[in-house]
């Protein structure tokens, strides 16, 4: 049987840049405030926006008033996007033909209301997508939606649950080391999408490694 494929978004089908945001935030804050938000952690604020628990309007007046930002909500959006990078159409072809092949693919991501709209924009734009990013995968999984987060166990659960597919049988493909440890925990094989490593060059290779971890011998 191929391995199902359960891919992170952000640092693995999109590019991002995780410190864009904080310091375009940084530049709105009266007082030149840090913004509690990086890969491996973030305040309570955006973790009530990414479970769905926060309006973006709510959203936009924690910001302003955790951070004393002094913003249009334009503003504060184009700040809130800043990491959003490219989604490279290599990638994109390189799902499609996994998918030809006969793996089954799913989407586990953290993300919010704003980021979804955005990113589906853009897909929209760029390449025709009409449904953002499930246009090329056989389910998404967003945080936003769920009402659980990455590094949680339930969420995982959940999305095995609702693909009907066992841990052992599932390639998870992440970029953030306390998502990877929950998973390799809950017994899924994992790639871990450690800089320079790319979809593109590590996938394929870890691959032909399963039921093993890919394990390249220089990171």
């Amino acid at each position: 049987m191929l391995p199902h494929l359960l891919f992170d978004f952000g640092g693995v089908i999109i590019d991002i840049d995780y410190d864009a945001t904080p310091t375009a935030m940084r530049h709105l804050s009266r007082a030149g405030s840090t913004i509690a938000f990086s890969q491996a952690r973030q305040a309570e604020l955006f973790d009530e926006f990414e479970t769905g628990h926060l309006s973006p309007a709510e959203f936009r007046s924690g910001l302003r008033a955790a951070y004393d930002l002094d913003a249009t909500d334009a503003e504060l959006d184009a700040a809130w996007h800043a990491m959003l990078l490219d989604v490279p159409a290599e990638r994109l072809a390189l799902i499609g033909e996994l998918r030809a092949q006969g793996h089954q693919t799913a989407l586990l991501s953290n993300t919010n209301a704003l980021h979804i709209a955005e990113i589906n924009r853009r897909l929209a734009t760029r390449y025709g997508f009409r449904h953002g990013i499930a246009d090329v995968l056989d389910r998404v999984f967003y945080s936003q939606e769920v009402g659980l987060r990455k590094p949680g166990e339930e969420i995982f659960r959940h999305a095995l649950a609702e693909m009907n597919w066992r841990a052992e049988d599932v390639l998870f493909i992440e970029d953030s080391p306390q998502h990877v440890a929950t998973a390799r925990r809950l017994g899924l094989r994992v790639l871990h999408l450690a800089p320079p490593l790319t979809l593109l060059t590590a996938l394929p290779e870890a691959l032909r490694a399963f039921p093993r971890e890919y394990a390249p011998a220089t990171i």
